[in-house]
């Protein structure tokens, strides 16, 4: 196994007057320079910081976290840390609108630091989760809910999926709700649970509430290059998603991307009929049979920076993972992980009217500070305040029950299987736009 290299930064001289501009946020340029460059669906919360003061100033949203573990590096960190430690971690020097004031964890091992810098900050150290969003009150006292189940000592599933107890989690969440009769937003980091049954149970739970309810991955609001999306309501022939590491972590990743650029289609999202999952040399035979199109394979490995490789691709990679997902209308998304031989995410798309290729890296910093989380958190602040959800949690039901179906087709052998469930339609409104410019390179390496 080769470790992967550092290559070259991506391309950043066209964005190079933004650097000047991010610069100027960080020393407090106004709101409206600030709301121009993340460019996000909805106005950023923080944006209300350059305001003019005013006599009243805004009252603090209050925020509990229900997290497995905090660790370094770990989800909460990443996200918590924001509010915890500002802008030691973050690109943002303050969150004016917004308190974390309580945090429950589910295990603490040895390595965790949220002990001490909840202390440091005066924020309630829970026993529980319905201690964390009721402050000991037991009622529902708190504006917002971050639910991030990331790291953690649990058990592995038979198809190769952490099980982490979102469910209970959440369960506890809900029942504080339903005794309170009254809902706050709900953010749940990565996919809604491990399998099909639980993350359907959480998604409607919150429909019976009427719990507003974000999920799933950074990537969709990260950097691309080059900074192109799937036109909107047009009509997809096939998309190709370039994929690496683990299948249920970075494989979740790799769908979520595929569908925040499906589900622009014409008709928005129309379900799933059917996947496989293929692996090793039938992943080749794939691409010769026409199951998918070797030319936006070799259109999304253009668009990687890090491929420490020699010779072909075959033989760099030892055992491809090919998935296979046929949608109702048509539409076939790939998705292949090529271990060892790459090291990001990219994908490639054809349209059904238009023979051209299009293509793009989705870019993350793997690294202090982790700026692809700030867009991310930017959604999540938007729909505390306002009430309404950035981007769909139906694309993140979708890509738990992808990932939980195509896993389940790897353990039988590569079974192709029908997916009733997932014969669900939704629309997006969300738009995505290219963020500031990174303030540095990629420092993590995978392993």
């Amino acid at each position: 196994m080769n470790p992967l290299k550092p290559a070259r930064f991506p391309p950043f001289e066209h964005l190079a007057p933004r650097r000047k501009a991010v610069a100027a946020l960080r020393l407090g340029a106004c709101s409206c320079i600030a709301v121009l460059l993340l460019g996000l669906a909805h106005a950023p919360s923080w944006a209300a910081a350059a305001a003019p003061e005013s006599k009243n100033p805004p009252e603090l949203k209050k925020l509990a976290a229900v997290v497995t573990v905090y660790t370094k590096h770990s989800h909460a960190d990443i996200l918590l840390g924001r509010y915890l430690e500002g802008a030691t971690v973050g690109v943002r020097q303050e969150h004016p609108r917004f308190k974390l004031v309580s945090l429950y964890m589910d295990q603490t091992p040895k390595e965790e630091i949220g002990r001490g810098l909840a202390q440091q900050n005066g924020v309630r150290l829970s026993p529980t989760p319905a201690d964390a969003i009721t402050l000991g009150t037991g009622k529902l006292a708190v504006d917002g809910v971050l639910l991030i189940c990331e790291f953690g000592d649990y058990p592995t599933s038979d198809t190769g999926q952490v099980q982490f107890p979102k469910r209970r989690l959440f369960d506890q969440i809900a029942a504080v709700f339903k005794t309170s009769g009254r809902v706050v937003p709900l953010f749940c980091d990565k996919h809604l649970s491990d399998n099909w049954t639980d993350a359907k149970e959480i998604y409607d739970t919150t429909r019976q509430l009427r719990t507003p309810l974000m999920a799933g991955s950074s990537l969709p609001g990260t950097w691309r290059y080059p900074p192109v999306d799937v036109k909107r309501d047009a009509k997809l022939e096939q998309i190709m998603v370039l994929s690496y590491h683990t299948l249920d972590a970075y494989g979740f990743h790799a769908l979520e991307v595929a569908q925040a650029l499906a589900e622009r289609r014409q008709g928005g999202e129309t379900g799933v009929k059917a996947v496989q999952c293929l692996v090793d040399q039938a992943v080749w035979d794939a691409g010769a049979n026409g199951t998918y199109d070797p030319k936006l394979l070799a259109a999304g490995l253009d668009r990687v920076v890090w491929r420490p490789y020699t010779g072909t691709l075959e033989k760099a990679v030892a055992h491809p993972v090919l998935w296979v997902i046929d949608y109702q209308d048509g539409l076939r998304v790939n998705v292949i992980t090529l271990n060892y031989a790459i090291g990001q995410w990219a994908t490639a798309w054809r349209y059904q009217s238009n023979p051209a290729i299009e293509s793009t890296l989705f870019w993350t910093q793997e690294g202090p500070p982790f700026e692809h989380f700030e867009f991310q958190l930017e959604g999540i602040e938007s729909m505390i305040l306002s009430g309404q959800p950035a981007w769909p949690a139906e694309r993140t039901l979708m890509s738990s029950g992808l990932l939980d179906a195509l896993l389940i087709s790897k353990k039988q052998g590569g079974k192709r299987l029908e997916t009733p469930q997932l014969r669900f339609s939704y629309k997006s409104a969300w738009n995505w736009q290219q963020p500031p410019a990174p303030t540095g390179p990629r420092l993590f390496f995978p392993k």
